[in-house]
């Protein structure tokens, strides 16, 4: 046993080869990649990207919400992320009479800086690897709440390479954080979902917060007491530019990859998952966007669920497109071969074939798995029957941004579509039965939304102030039926075939490092903080087609269209265009004067990465991290270095917007600027 868990160490910590500019290394084993950081353009040190004894690199970067990244630019505690990572907020605060998505929003003080229940910021204080005491027999609540010091701290343990490795991560969480700019959605979300993930892009995707603190710069609640939080370390700015071959890397949490995986989860995401999902949203976006564009007020109410829906939308397209150029399956299929030929005689004898048994058991779960999460509990009717959100003390917010005839077709579409494509024994007989008596879908959704007192805030109310029976509620007996059937039928064996998955992994991932022991193995992303590094470059996206690195305000003037809504810019944009007013944030590219706005790199990043700086050799900020090319969204499951890309908006960018559009220059009076 003892010469077993030498050997793995000896293989989770070893250093070959790195592929192009493939991975998502973990900061604080940075050491072990930082001589080839260093030949490729880095100029600092391991200890200045990852620390816990002195200020490091780590400490100007937050994971921001739940999903995102953001980095510290000032020593106020002012912040940059993504216009799309602060998009709930800014609707949050908007309205018809002000609309800080149309119109942009920018405090010209720090009274008008406006406080957001519920956002936070967390700043990793260090990870630790604990596998020796997990294997000692240690349990994870044990060590977190050891971490967590009685509360001063958030942590957690994570398990990395599948469960051969585990990484305790430790954070301080800030609770106080107040927008303080955005720009308007023609510029923060310029193009839509006409060009998310798409190259050339002209998107100025950032929005800016401020951390709050108490006076001791602890973490605390919203109070007007508190101040500006001051960081260990923030971010200088470089309006030097990304060049072209330039070292770059981006420092923050992606959120899940799976490199690591077979040809049968490929299999299942490229020819069931993917298209079963992308044409489920596809009836719900259609339907939204119609109600969208004939009412303002309803295009503000649903612009995030718009947002959130979209992307992953689009996301899946470019990823399935991405996995049949790429021929992943049958890449990996090959692979396989070669592994099972090599493993034969060996402990990983046979792994194999029994994962491709176990997901063969997995597929007729999986998929009425899909149906269920995207079918089913997309209706928001099936969110507000449940006991949580009927005895909810604000029952208005529940209800906020919600139209029951637009939930009403999307339901329609919905039910259709699962009981079209569902088994007869994953579907509920409750369900079943009533479809049957009413007729059709149609008629079943009539019946359901005409009898639910659970379809506003008003009934609502009025319901509870009768006494109503909610048992007897047709949505909370349908929320009741699925949920049932889930429970039964599908989750619990969903979850055990996939615990199984996983435990095989376990020796599959070991027999993968003893199969290419020169190989640089990287832990999969689990939205733990990473260092991803490459260099600016261009792609050839089609014979003959290539992509240069970076766009400009230009493009965005050819673009700009007055008559649709995404790509109609700001007159005031129009004007200092015309005037060429770019004031300090001008540059000459190609003989041409004008603004950088985008630029492409050979980061490997993924979800999560939105938000995240993206830096030069010296540790200077060259941009915001926001997106990745369309074909590039496949890196997920199969990292192409010859066309995946990650898509920054440039600072340049940002800070003219700021000044010109936003005339919000006293932002740029507290931000290091070289």
């Amino acid at each position: 046993m003892k010469r077993f868990l030498i050997s793995i160490v000896a293989l989770l910590s070893a250093t070959g080869a790195l592929v192009a500019d493939e991975g998502m290394w973990l900061p604080s084993l940075i050491g072990e990649r930082i001589k080839d950081m260093q030949a490729k353009g880095f100029e600092l040190t391991a200890e200045d990207i990852y620390s816990v004894n002195q200020a490091a690199l780590k400490d100007a970067v937050v994971l921001f919400g739940r999903g995102c990244s953001g980095e510290l630019v000032s020593a106020e505690g002012l912040l940059l992320t993504n216009h799309h990572c602060g998009y709930g907020q800014i609707q949050y605060h908007s309205s018809v009479e002000h609309d800080y998505l149309t119109n942009g929003f920018w405090a010209m003080n720090r009274s008008e800086e406006l406080p957001n229940p519920g956002l936070t910021v967390s700043f990793l204080q260090r990870m630790e690897d604990v596998t020796a005491r997990i294997e000692a027999g240690d349990t994870v609540k044990e060590i977190v709440a050891e971490a967590e010091e009685g509360g001063k701290y958030s942590a957690s343990v994570e398990s990395l390479y599948y469960n051969n490795k585990f990484y305790l991560f430790v954070y301080q969480v800030y609770r106080d954080v107040r927008l303080v700019g955005a720009p308007p959605s023609s510029i923060g979300k310029f193009g839509g979902d006409t060009d998310n993930w798409m190259w050339p892009r002209h998107t100025g995707d950032f929005s800016i917060f401020r951390i709050y603190a108490d006076k001791n710069n602890q973490p605390a609640d919203y109070s007007p007491e508190n101040v500006p939080y001051t960081p260990k370390r923030h971010f200088t700015i470089s309006t030097a530019g990304a060049e072209e071959g330039g070292f770059t890397f981006v420092y923050g949490f992606p959120g899940t990859t799976r490199e690591y995986v077979t040809s049968d989860f490929v299999d299942y995401t490229l020819n069931h998952s993917n298209p079963a999902k992308i044409h489920l949203r596809t009836l719900r976006l259609d339907i939204i966007s119609a109600a969208q564009e004939k009412d303002a007020a309803t295009r503000i109410m649903y612009a995030s669920k718009h947002a959130n829906i979209a992307n992953a939308w689009k996301k899946w397209q470019g990823e399935s497109l991405g996995l049949a150029r790429r021929k992943t399956v049958e890449k990996k299929q090959a692979y396989e071969a070669r592994f099972e030929q090599w493993a034969t005689g060996t402990e990983y004898e046979g792994v194999l074939g029994q994962l491709h048994d176990k997901y063969a058991d997995l597929l007729p779960y999986a998929i009425s798995r899909d149906y269920f999460l995207e079918a089913v509990y997309a209706i928001e009717l099936m969110g507000f029957a449940t006991p949580r959100r009927i005895n909810a003390e604000n029952v208005e917010a529940n209800y906020k941004d919600y139209l029951p005839t637009i939930d009403r077709a999307i339901a329609v579409e919905m039910l259709r579509e699962f009981s079209q494509n569902v088994a007869p024994e994953f579907t509920p007989e409750w369900f079943s039965a009533k479809l049957a008596e009413c007729g059709s879908v149609e008629n079943f959704v009539e019946w359901l939304f005409s009898n639910s007192r659970l379809t506003s805030a008003e009934a609502l109310r009025g319901a509870r102030e009768e006494g109503y029976d909610f048992e007897s509620d047709p949505a909370v007996a349908m929320r009741k039926a699925f949920d049932e059937l889930y429970k039964e039928r599908i989750e619990g064996q969903y979850a055990s075939l996939n615990r199984e998955i996983t435990e095989l992994y376990k020796t599959y991932m070991r027999g993968q490092m003893a199969f290419e022991p020169e190989r640089s193995f990287y832990p999969d992303a689990n939205l733990t903080l990473r260092v991803a590094y490459g260099s600016v470059a261009g792609y050839e996206a089609a014979d003959g087609v290539y992509h240069k690195p970076y766009t400009t305000l230009d493009g965005i003037i050819e673009k700009d269209n007055p008559n649709i809504y995404d790509y109609d810019i700001p007159q005031s944009l129009r004007n200092i265009y015309a005037s060429k007013d770019y004031g300090r944030w001008g540059v000459e590219l190609n003989g041409h004067y004008t603004v950088p706005v985008a630029f492409l790199a050979k980061n490997h990043t993924t979800g999560g990465n939105s938000g995240s700086p993206i830096l030069n050799g010296r540790g200077e900020l060259l941009g915001i991290n926001f997106d990745r090319t369309w074909l590039s969204t496949m890196s997920d499951l199969d990292y192409d270095p010859e066309i995946c890309r990650n898509i920054s908006v440039d600072i340049r960018y940002v800070l003219f917007v700021i000044d010109k559009v936003g005339g919000a220059s006293w932002l740029l009076d507290e931000m290091t600027i070289k």
